[in-house]
C-alpha cells in the first residue's frame, strides 16, 4: 500500500525530471543557465526561441500523448482482461493513421497545414465506430472486430503507397507513419490537448465499472454494470484520446502496452486503480524516448519516435509473452 501511494509522486517528480532535461537536450545543448534566462529574453533571443517555441510544445505533446497512451492502455486491458491489449488493438491507431495518409495523399496538408490531424480525428473516429458496430456480441467479438480494422487499415496506407503520385508523396506518408514530435507548434498542441482531456474525463468515469468487470460478465451485469454502454464509453473515450494523439504525432506503438504492465504490481492490480499511474508512466515513458531518439542520430538523422519506442518496446513485449506462458494453465 505504501509503495502504491508512493508511486504517483514518483512519477510526477520523474516527468519534472526528464521535461528539464528535454528542454536543455538536442542538436543544440543548452546549459540550465541559458535555459532558464530565456524565459526573461527578448523574443529573438536563440535560446528563447529554442526553449518557448520548439521543446516546449515537444514536451508537452509528449506528455499528452504518452499520457493519453498510457491510460487508454490500461483501460483496454481492464475492458477486455487480456494483458496484451492496447490502443492499437481496437483499429484506432490505424484508422487515425488512414485519416492523415489521406490528408498527405490528396495534397490537403499543402493547402491547410492541419488536414491531417483533422483528418486523423476523423478516421480514428469512423475506425471506432465500424469496430463497435460489428464487435458489439462480446469481448472477444470486439477484439477481433478491432483486428479487422486494423487490417483494412494497414491494407489502405499500402494501397496508397503503392499509388502515390511521385516518390516525394510516398516519403512523406512513411515519415509520418514512423511517428514524431519534432517540428511541432502549440497549434498542435492546442488541436490534440481538447479531444485528448476531453477523452481521458470519459475513461476516468468507467472505474468503478472495470473494477465490477475484473470479477466476469455475468458477475458484473448482476452488480448493475450495463456492459454494451460500458464498452462505448471506453471506446468512444480510446478514440478521442488515441485518434488525437495519433494524428499529431504519427503512430507510436507499445507505450500503451507496457505502461500498465510497469505499474500495475504497485496498485494491487486493481483496475480501478491503474489508469492514472498508467498516463503518468506513458508520459514519462515516452518523454524520455524522445530525449533518446534525438541524441541517438546515425549520420545527422534523428531516429523517429515510433521506430524508438518499437526497437526498446519490442524485447519487452517478448518478455510479457515468455511470462504469460510460464504462468499460464
Amino acid at each position: 500500500m505504501r509503495r502504491g501511494a508512493a508511486l504517483i509522486p514518483l512519477l510526477l517528480a520523474a516527468i519534472v525530471i526528464l521535461v528539464a532535461v528535454s528542454m536543455l537536450a538536442g542538436i543544440v545543448w543548452l546549459s540550465p543557465a541559458q535555459a532558464l534566462g530565456a524565459f526573461s529574453a527578448g523574443p529573438t533571443d536563440l535560446a528563447r526561441l529554442i526553449i518557448i517555441e520548439l521543446r516546449m510544445p515537444r514536451a508537452v505533446l509528449a506528455i499528452l500523448t504518452g499520457g493519453a497512451l498510457g491510460l487508454c492502455g490500461a483501460v483496454l486491458q481492464g475492458l477486455l482482461r487480456n494483458p496484451l491489449a492496447e490502443p492499437g488493438l481496437l483499429g484506432v491507431s490505424s484508422g487515425a493513421a488512414v485519416g492523415a495518409v489521406i490528408a498527405i495523399y490528396f495534397g490537403l496538408t499543402a493547402r491547410f497545414p492541419y488536414a491531417a490531424p483533422v483528418l486523423g480525428m476523423c478516421g480514428a473516429m469512423a475506425a471506432t465506430a465500424l469496430t463497435f458496430a460489428f464487435g458489439r456480441g462480446g469481448t472477444l467479438s470486439i477484439i477481433l472486430a478491432g483486428a479487422a480494422v486494423s487490417g483494412l487499415g494497414g491494407a489502405a496506407i499500402s494501397l496508397a503507397l503503392n499509388l502515390a503520385p511521385n516518390a516525394g508523396g510516398a516519403f512523406e506518408i512513411m515519415t509520418w507513419l514512423m511517428g514524431s514530435l519534432s517540428d511541432r507548434s502549440w497549434d498542435h498542441v492546442w488541436l490534440a490537448a481538447p479531444f485528448i482531456l476531453v477523452g481521458a474525463a470519459i475513461l476516468a468515469g468507467t472505474a468503478r465499472s472495470l473494477d465490477a468487470l475484473a470479477l466476469g460478465e455475468a458477475q458484473a451485469e448482476s452488480l448493475g454494470v450495463d456492459l454494451d454502454r460500458l464498452r462505448l464509453t471506453v471506446l468512444a473515450g480510446v478514440a478521442l484520446c488515441v485518434g488525437a494523439a495519433t494524428s499529431v504525432a504519427g503512430v507510436i506503438g507499445f507505450i500503451g502496452l507496457i505502461a500498465p504492465h510497469l505499474v500495475r504490481p504497485f496498485v494491487g492490480h486493481q483496475p480501478s486503480r491503474t489508469p492514472l499511474p498508467s498516463a503518468l508512466c506513458g508520459a514519462a515513458l515516452l518523454l524520455a524516448a524522445d530525449i533518446g531518439s534525438r541524441l541517438l542520430r546515425f549520420n545527422s538523422t534523428e531516429i523517429k519516435l515510433g521506430v524508438f519506442t518499437a526497437l526498446v518496446g519490442t524485447p519487452f513485449f517478448f518478455w510479457l509473452v515468455l511470462r504469460l506462458r510460464k504462468t499460464a494453465p
